[in-house]
């Protein structure tokens, strides 16, 4: 039932075509197909797809920003009859995103943000250049399960740990997880600055986020 839909579902995250998945969203409305088995079983498993192929080294960054997007739009067209239903996507956990004080670079951040908001997670984007005092403020006000903290430069990656340090000044250390990245990030800086986690990629964060919370 629905798997022809489905299938086109998926292939349309894998060809990047947001007409495209708006347009087989919308047929499922008109189908009476449930919009959560929509995502979960057709447009996910493109997204899955996308990803399993960007770390085997198959897909490139530009294929995973517009599958991240086409993700967005499909998952858009269906929020409005997921909300007539009474039903959500499940919300495996909340993210605060921010890239560090003195650093600019966004498109790293975003794509991380988008892969993890399409992955199921509730997520809070701060932009970038943003300081501890705020990182630390939005934490107390979101109650976070995950922060994660970008750098991309060797020069701002020192801001991470100061993050780290102002929600432990805060009390707010056990109560949150801190996942770190950006190119100079490394696994021994991770030790050292007392992280809990780190990713080279989106589509690794997004794995990193689930064990971070218990999920895998």
């Amino acid at each position: 039932m629905h798997q022809e839909l489905y299938a086109s579902m998926a292939q349309s995250i894998v060809d990047g075509d947001s007409d495209l998945a708006v347009e087989l969203a919308n047929q499922a409305i008109a189908a009476g197909v449930d919009p959560l088995d929509a995502i979960t079983n057709g447009f996910v498993k493109g997204l899955d797809q996308v990803g399993e192929s960007f770390a085997c080294g198959q897909a490139f960054l530009p294929e995973l920003v517009m599958a991240g997007e086409v993700m967005k739009a499909a998952v858009a067209t269906l929020e409005p009859e997921m909300q007539k239903r009474g039903t959500r996507r499940q919300v495996f956990g909340k993210v605060v995103l921010a890239t560090v004080e003195g650093d600019v670079h966004e498109i790293g951040k975003t794509l991380v943000g988008t892969m993890l908001s399409a992955s199921g997670f509730e997520v809070v984007d701060l932009g970038v250049n943003v300081p501890a005092a705020r990182i630390v403020a939005t934490t107390k006000q979101v109650a976070p399960d995950i922060v994660g903290l970008s750098a991309l430069l060797t020069t701002t990656m020192v801001k991470q740990r100061e993050v780290i340090e102002a929600l432990d000044k805060e009390g707010l250390r056990g109560r949150v997880k801190v996942m770190v990245g950006g190119a100079p990030v490394t696994y021994e800086w991770v030790q050292k600055i007392g992280a809990d986690g780190y990713s080279e990629d989106a589509i690794g964060a997004v794995t990193v986020a689930k064990q971070l919370i218990g999920l895998v």
